[in-house]
């Protein structure tokens, strides 16, 4: 099975050995006056996501360089750019196979917690970092202001003009590349790696599986 493993918008030229991603629990246990002790259920926490990455400064065959990033430098300043802003990100892990039965794709908005960069005798050259990542949820809140209005005439109601049809854009298509996956092209096409749903909707005519697309297809892209 091959992986590919995305930072942002950075494919690793590596994936990592490990991906573990936790998903920890925030029950708590307290006791009662009678000294029974009893758990207090919570919402799951947030997940948690912590991988060592190898970015190589050597030319290895196994390597996969796209151009999202030119090297191990380039890899350093982007990670920095995403602490120091504190945005969030999506982390994607595309799991492909001979046809791609069963397989299923990670994709999770994080943010990075901290990152730590260490020269690894065992690694030679190459530069080794350590990752920490905490999914994201967006969140916010709603201000709604209200204006007292006296009773006012009620004018009378004028003749609506016609309304001239609304011109309906063409549709916009994608035609499947070598190595595509619907995360992927929701990803580059659409921004958001979540809306590959919105195109296995829109043709499901030619999609039977949402995990077996083949090269060549032409797919209808949402708005």
């Amino acid at each position: 099975m091959a992986y590919e493993v995305y930072i942002d918008d950075m494919l690793l030229p590596l994936p990592p050995q490990k991906i573990p991603i936790k998903y920890p629990g925030q029950n708590k246990s307290t006791t009662l006056i009678n000294g029974e002790e009893i758990n207090l259920i919570r919402p799951p926490g947030l997940a948690e996501i912590t991988i060592d990455v190898v970015i190589p400064q050597m030319n290895y065959p196994s390597a996969v360089w796209d151009g999202s990033i030119n090297d191990a430098g380039d890899f350093l300043d982007h990670l920095h750019d995403l602490k120091e802003s504190g945005a969030p990100f999506e982390f994607i892990v595309i799991r492909d196979g001979p046809g791609r039965n069963d397989f299923f794709d990670t994709n999770i908005d994080v943010t990075l917690e901290d990152y730590k960069v260490s020269d690894d005798v065992k690694e030679g050259f190459d530069l080794v970092v350590s990752l920490t990542m905490k999914e994201y949820k967006s969140y916010g809140t709603k201000i709604m202001n209200f204006v007292i209005v006296e009773d006012q005439p009620v004018p009378e109601a004028e003749e609506p003009e016609p309304q001239r049809p609304a011109e309906v854009p063409a549709a916009k298509t994608y035609t499947v590349q070598k190595g595509d996956c619907l995360t992927l092209i929701a990803k580059r096409q659409l921004g958001n790696g979540t809306r590959w749903r919105e195109i296995y909707d829109l043709n499901r005519d030619k999609i039977s599986n949402p995990n077996m697309i083949q090269i060549g297809w032409v797919l209808t892209l949402p708005a």
